[in-house]
């Protein structure tokens, strides 16, 4: 029935821990999952809960009544299960381009995460049918548009929920297919949905929380290459090292500042080229500022990544069913907030890194310090990386307008009822253009660099960074003349989806 193509092959089964962290998520894998029995027995006991107090016959938000600005519309007790249902396919509603698959995946796991916590209402079978989703490897279609970011990231929920109802498109086995075909192929049965499991599967913040999740993940990366490319080009412009030593850091002690001033001389210890004579007085600030710009950037993320922690291990959905507390209590932990704030910073934080990066580059081609103008040989038959900086200018540029905040802006929805909302997703999918771009400003810088340092041959650089060079040059060539760089670029930027 299925092409053999790229799908999901797993070596483990895993229980996820009750706090998991971006360090645990970065070392994932593919892992396949399973409830843990404390898990169960949360579900279990809070679902036994809910079904005790809806015989009560009291009114509970979304649970027996409508929605948004239809809270207050009673629903017979008969129709509560057409009531979940219809909320799922009427949220659906989705437009844009495809959400990234591994994006997706990261949104199912922290959906399971969510409900694990056994405060959501729903059975044990609609999350154990989840797993078997993300362990089969049906990843759902999932659009970027249509979440305000409050109340939690509604319509692309509602589509990661459709395929529980057969419903939708998915991806299994290397191809885009109905849900219910894949189910079918998987052993797996569509499902209808109990009082207040709609709800429960479609508020929360799984959308922004796992963009955030993926972005964290590649700017940990990003900020390692940074460095290590600020470092190549500081040897191929015949920049000082002067600038990195302790004294100078340890009187503005920022642990981001400190810790990249001791990795740009680890990464230049032993760099024959250091030893050259160093006739200017200071160096650009994009040389001499390095500790205090990555560091800025660095002391950042650690920030962002804490809460971004605390909010993939909270339960973000509505209302919330306190067995403990005996209550059943709407309020607002799907509002996005704390997420739209921190990626617009992230946003911010990390552009800065492809800003300097990109004016780095162009020092490098501004024929000086003895490099020849575009780092051309024979400048002016060869136009060298004359445009290549144009394009690191053209990202930068774009960067600087998806860094205007989206937290900042609000639009009222649902008949007044849902009056402020973070618009936090818009947050997250721009960060996720902002991190693409800055890996490709990077790979320009170093292009650019690894040309200057080659020009400066027969002279190393350091052991670390000739290493560098080494796995760069197995996939891109010294420019002797010109040629298309494109190539070029995308090999640097694919060589930049790796661990340095």
């Amino acid at each position: 029935m299925f092409a053999q193509g790229r799908f999901y092959c797993y070596f483990a089964t895993m229980q996820l821990p009750e706090h998991i962290s971006i360090d645990f998520l970065n070392n994932w894998g593919q892992q396949k999952i399973e409830l843990s029995s404390a898990a169960s027995e949360r579900i279990l006991t809070n679902r036994s809960y809910l079904d005790t107090i809806l015989k009560s016959g009291n009114t509970y938000y979304g649970i027996n009544t409508g929605f948004g600005s239809l809270c207050n519309v009673r629903i017979n007790d008969d129709a509560l299960s057409q009531l979940q249902e219809n909320l799922v396919c009427s949220h659906a509603c989705g437009m844009g381009d495809e959400v990234p698959q591994e994006i997706v995946r990261w949104m199912l796991l922290l959906k399971i995460h969510a409900l694990s916590k056994g405060y959501s209402g729903v059975r044990k079978d609609i999350v154990a049918q989840l797993v078997a989703y993300y362990n089969a490897g049906i990843t759902p279609v999932v659009y970027e548009l249509g979440s305000l970011g409050a109340s939690g990231d509604l319509a692309p929920l509602a589509h990661l929920s459709l395929p529980l109802l057969g419903k939708g498109e998915v991806y299994y086995k290397g191809n885009k297919v109905p849900a219910a075909n894949a189910l079918a192929d998987a052993g797996l049965q569509p499902m209808s949905l109990a009082a207040k499991e709609g709800l429960a599967l479609l508020n929360g913040t799984q959308f922004m929380s796992s963009y955030a999740v993926w972005c964290l993940i590649a700017t940990r990366r990003l900020v390692a290459w940074a460095d290590a490319i600020a470092a190549l080009s500081a040897d191929g412009f015949n920049a000082k090292s002067e600038p990195f030593r302790h004294s100078i850091h340890r009187v503005r002690p920022h642990k981001g500042q400190i810790e990249t001033a001791q990795n740009m001389l680890a990464l230049l210890a032993g760099s024959e080229m250091q030893q050259d004579e160093k006739p200017q007085v200071q160096d650009p600030y994009s040389f001499r500022c390095i500790p205090q710009v990555h560091g800025a950037s660095k002391d950042a993320i650690d920030h962002i990544i804490k809460t971004v922690e605390i909010e993939i291990n909270s339960v973000t959905d509505n209302p919330i069913v306190f067995h403990d507390d005996d209550a059943i209590i709407s309020g607002g932990n799907f509002h996005g907030q704390p997420l739209a704030l921190h990626l617009d910073f992230l946003a911010i934080a990390l552009s800065e890194l492809a800003n300097i990066s990109e004016r780095r580059t162009y020092l490098l081609v501004s024929g000086q310090r003895g490099l020849p103008p575009f780092l051309a040989p024979d400048a002016g038959l060869n136009s060298g990386f004359m445009i290549a900086q144009y394009t690191a200018a053209a990202i930068v540029s774009q960067n600087k307008q998806l860094c205007t905040p989206a937290s900042v802006d609000s639009i009222v929805s649902s008949n007044g009822q849902e009056d402020h909302v973070s618009m936090g997703a818009n947050a997250a999918t721009k960060m996720y253009r902002v991190v693409k771009n800055v890996q490709r400003v990077l790979a320009i810088e170093l292009l650019t660099a690894a040309q200057a340092i080659d020009i400066r041959r027969p002279k190393q650089t350091s052991p670390i960074l000739e290493g560098i060079m080494k796995r760069l040059r197995s996939r891109v060539g010294f420019m002797d003349k010109d040629r298309i760089l494109h190539d070029d670029l995308i090999a640097a930027e694919q060589l930049l989806d790796e661990a340095l």
